[in-house]
């Protein structure tokens, strides 16, 4: 017989209503860094935080309960203890000059959003994989930027010695072209 939180917890409502909690936790903290905003409905948007934090507590217990008689099997699965550190984060009592802090704690509520959609598990999952296999990636992009960094030395030392007189500084150019910073 499955119980009532188990049905509550694998019912595609209770899923979706859980992802708009997780957006609107998003825009609930991008709303809090407009100083105008905070300080005309600082309480209100306070009372919303409190809200949302109530929710993802509740979710977390109805998970727990959904797995009884062994509610400690919740821990078994990373992301649902991904979950559990966020949420138990944002119950940590910060206050005074950690107000950034706590703020930074929120925001990471909206990364939730990972663990309710399982095609961004899968996504996430394949990137984590990948992982070791991007330092291959980087030494490929070294080397291309190294062939072309001898080239600029060899083409361009002569018309433009400021960025391109030695491998060092044409590294460092084709770096600021790449990344379209400070290349005036």
């Amino acid at each position: 017989m499955i119980s009532l939180a188990q049905r509550i917890v694998e019912s595609t409502f209770f899923n979706r209503f859980i992802i708009g909690v997780i957006v609107f936790a998003g825009v609930l903290v991008g709303l809090q860094t407009f100083p105008e905003l905070e300080e005309r409905w600082g309480p209100a948007l306070d009372a919303l935080d409190a809200i949302v934090l109530g929710i993802f507590t509740i979710e977390i217990v109805l998970k727990m309960v959904a797995l009884a008689p062994k509610p400690w099997r919740f821990f078994q699965n990373g992301w649902n203890v991904f979950d559990f550190i966020i949420v138990a984060v944002c119950f940590l009592p910060f206050g005074g000059g950690y107000v950034a802090v706590l703020r930074l704690m929120r925001l990471l509520r909206v990364l939730r959003l990972i663990t309710a959609v399982p095609r961004l598990q899968l996504i996430v999952g394949a990137l984590l994989k990948s992982l070791p296999s991007m330092v291959y990636v980087g030494i490929l992009l070294f080397m291309l930027f190294y062939i072309y960094a001898v080239l600029g030395v060899i083409l361009f030392r002569a018309n433009d010695p400021i960025h391109f007189g030695n491998l060092w500084t044409s590294l460092l150019s084709l770096f600021r072209v790449v990344t379209l910073e400070d290349w005036t």
